[in-house]
């Protein structure tokens, strides 16, 4: 994930963190117990925020933790779905995996239509 935000940020890509926990549920965390776990993980964000009432997520439909959303430069929501094909949390599978965003952003730059615009996301439910 880090390789990729900082990729996709090198070109200009906006890279915002949404959590959508709920106050008092899992995921919620106080600002500064947030920013260092980001700090440790070698987050590229450009802004980390909060949704505790979980209206963008909503707005989204996002379900799972992480739920990855691409929007492109005239505000389109161009993808919508997991990072990339294996439902996994080792690094060691993530170099075999389809990278769904990096190749939606890929698509943007070079001014294709996004080939893979919906994948079903993967991970923990997002605590509404």
């Amino acid at each position: 994930m880090q390789k990729v935000q900082q990729a996709a940020m090198a070109d200009g890509v906006v890279w915002l963190q949404i959590n959508s926990a709920a106050p008092g549920n899992e995921g919620d965390y106080a600002p500064d117990a947030m920013a260092k776990w980001l700090q440790d993980k070698g987050s590229a964000t450009t802004a980390y925020m909060k949704d505790p009432t979980g209206a963008v997520g909503h707005l989204y439909d996002a379900r799972t933790t992480t739920h990855m959303y691409i929007v492109n430069a005239q505000g389109t929501l161009v993808y919508a779905g997991a990072i990339d094909s294996i439902r996994s949390t080792k690094m060691s599978d993530a170099a075999k995996a389809t990278n769904y965003v990096t190749a939606a952003l890929a698509d943007l730059k070079a001014g294709r239509h996004v080939a893979i615009s919906n994948t079903e996301a993967y991970g923990c439910s997002v605590k509404y």
